[in-house]
């Protein structure tokens, strides 16, 4: 998949399903091997991803597509917050 990495900023990731993540703030580059190796996501969906802070960042390996939006795996279900007992 070839883009330009500008272009990926700001847009909105959701999973395969539908469900939304959050927003794209930067990338992690792997300089030694030219690729993409992390999304950096902001206002991540706290209903999904117990998180202390505004971001995650996203294992590139995730990304089923990036156009419009972005789209990932849906792995949401590990990252689930657990349900108070």
């Amino acid at each position: 998949m070839r883009t330009e990495l500008t272009s990926l900023f700001g847009l909105d990731i959701y999973t395969v399903n539908g469900i939304y993540v959050g927003k794209v703030t930067d990338l992690i580059i792997d300089v030694e091997s030219q690729s993409v190796s992390g999304i950096i996501a902001n206002h991540v969906n706290t209903d999904v991803f117990d998180v202390a802070g505004d971001g995650i960042i996203i294992p590139y390996r995730w990304v089923v597509t990036a156009a419009d939006i972005v789209l990932i795996r849906d792995v949401i279900r590990r990252f689930q917050k657990k349900a108070d007992d």
